[in-house]
């Protein structure tokens, strides 16, 4: 089996492994809060990362993994980032109707292309955005009913966009820029990730709930539900890390989309939830745009990878004659370069990834 192959096959395992895991974790958060009464989303999602961090310590220990330090300014500004954006999209759907939460969700898509056309000048074809353009317009049909603003709501909905977006691309940048791999990068930020929202939770589940986290009643189903939300988690929290490593942030926002209209679909089926026909249109749209978003987004790196190989022996002809190679400017290559043949590479990562509704 070719690197290629191996490659693609690593991506479609850390792909299925995201939606099977997400549904999971929806299903049994919503058995948790809506049936139980355990409101605390913040604070549960502190638990999660914890739990995730346990897990990864241990897997370091039996030494399924090698433990990688790099730049710790970077890794502490990654997780505290993370960690905000978690708490602000929960702020956003407890001061917003759910309508506009779905819309500031929505918005998560084009402003990641937004930041990545001006800060990392990638280039994202027409094609490309033509399917964005569908998927969007499908989950809007499927998920958004009503668009109740108010001020704060839709500031904290702004911010809610903007960290999400910058904590998703310093997810995939840190990896490519450190040469670290998604388990390495998420043993290394989520304790930066758990104590900030384990500071935050119970301050932001009080505002949203006027319920104390600490004064619940814990019944043996509450722990058991919580206690399997949190074993959910660490595969949600991998495969996330996992997702925008190989792909990237933009990607990993079109297969959350797709996990929205399994878990609508799964609720209809499983739960009996309310079902109409805009639901089934949405959902339909969506699936179409999802298709063809993948199939550009395979042709195009099929296209890359031709383009490549035809390169590569140019190349290796220039670097036989030395005075051809330094004419060409191909000598060699400092660490600033980023990479061979890497656009977007080439930009600095910021310097200073989840979600609980998954």
């Amino acid at each position: 089996m070719s690197e290629g192959q191996k490659f693609q096959l690593g991506t479609i395992g850390a792909l299925s492994l995201s939606v099977v895991s997400s549904v999971s974790i929806v299903i049994c958060n919503k058995a948790l809060i809506s049936t139980l009464g355990f409101t605390f989303a913040t604070t549960l999602t502190s638990w999660h990362l914890l739990v995730t961090f346990c897990s990864l310590h241990v897997a370091l220990w039996m030494k399924m993994f090698e433990h990688k330090p790099f730049d710790p300014r970077a890794v502490m500004g990654f997780g505290i980032l993370n960690g905000i954006s978690i708490g602000l999209l929960n702020l956003s759907l407890g001061f917003n109707s759910v309508g506009f939460y779905q819309m500031t969700k929505l918005a998560i898509i084009p402003c990641t292309v937004l930041l990545e056309t001006l800060f990392f000048r990638k280039k994202f074809s027409r094609k490309i955005q033509f399917s964005l353009t569908i998927l969007l317009l499908g989950v809007g049909i499927a998920t958004v009913t009503d668009l109740q603003l108010n001020m704060l709501g839709s500031v904290l909905s702004l911010l809610a966009v903007i960290t999400t977006c910058v904590a998703q691309i310093m997810t995939n940048t840190i990896q490519k820029k450190f040469k670290v791999s998604s388990t390495q990068l998420l043993y290394q930020s989520c304790p930066y990730q758990a104590i900030t929202l384990f500071v935050i939770g119970p301050f932001l589940d009080g505002l949203l709930t006027n319920q104390n986290v600490f004064a619940f009643k814990y019944t043996s189903q509450v722990v058991f539900f919580i206690v399997l939300s949190c074993m959910i988690s660490v595969s949600v929290n991998f495969s996330t890390f996992l997702v925008i490593g190989k792909t990237s942030p933009v990607t990993y926002q079109v297969l959350g989309h797709l996990k929205t209209c399994l878990v609508l679909a799964f609720g209809y089926v499983l739960l009996k939830d309310p079902f109409n026909w805009r639901n089934i249109l949405g959902i339909m749209v969506a699936v179409i745009g999802m298709v063809v978003y993948s199939y550009f987004c395979s042709v195009e790196t099929q296209q890359k990878a031709s383009e490549a190989s035809t390169q590569l022996p140019q190349m290796k002809e220039g670097e036989k004659d030395p005075l051809i190679a330094a004419e060409n400017g191909s000598g060699v290559l400092s660490d600033g370069g980023g990479g061979v043949g890497v656009q977007k590479t080439t930009a600095p990562v910021w310097n200073s990834n989840k979600d609980f509704q998954a």
